[in-house]
């Protein structure tokens, strides 16, 4: 028996990224949530989702970018997102804390015909674990960006690794997803990585 028979949607092979079957879900990075983050430092956090954001536009994968009432204290999006994505589609929620319980941010992802995805979010513990374990219910290959996703604190980070761990999902940081979506230095755009 393979030990990938344990992450969710992976039916036995290899947990690895697909670009040509991944989009790039980049949930609530906030200016004002980004002022509650204590896992690690907010510069890195924000370099590490623009970073991801640049990456998706290098493969040409699809973005799916959502806020949660950015007109209140959570803020709105950092620009890097859209600046180095601008084919990234925005989602507005209504309210839903859980993006995946938005209709239209589902119907997005569906409507790329891609299974699977790749999805940071801040608070690391809501917005990127909630929507992550609701898409490995529903048949998706998860891969959550630890690094590109904050939190209040170390032990909520630790807890909530645990937990999307146990849901199947499988947890990478902005280097390995960076180094697994190149794939080769031997390319014309290896400079840009």
């Amino acid at each position: 028996m393979s030990v990938f028979n344990n992450i969710a949607n992976f039916n036995g092979a290899r947990p690895v990224i697909d670009p040509d079957d991944a989009v790039m879900l980049l949930i609530d990075h906030q200016s004002g949530l980004f002022q509650t983050i204590n896992d690690m430092p907010m510069p890195k956090l924000r370099a590490h989702a623009g970073a991801l954001a640049s990456m998706a536009t290098l493969c040409k994968m699809p973005v799916i970018t959502t806020a949660s009432v950015p007109q209140g204290p959570n803020g709105p999006l950092i620009p890097e997102i859209h600046e180095n994505a601008p084919h990234a589609k925005y989602v507005a929620r209504r309210g839903e804390i859980n993006a995946w319980d938005n209709p239209d941010f589902v119907a997005a992802v569906k409507e790329t015909g891609r299974k699977t995805l790749i999805i940071a979010g801040t608070i690391t513990s809501v917005c990127m674990a909630f929507p992550a374990i609701s898409a490995v219910h529903e048949g998706y290959k998860v891969f959550a960006v630890i690094d590109a996703s904050g939190t209040y604190s170390k032990m909520a980070q630790e807890i909530t690794l645990a937990r999307v761990v146990q849901a199947g999902v499988v947890p990478m940081d902005t280097a390995a997803i960076a180094s697994e979506l190149q794939k080769t230095w031997h390319r014309d755009d290896a400079l840009q990585w």
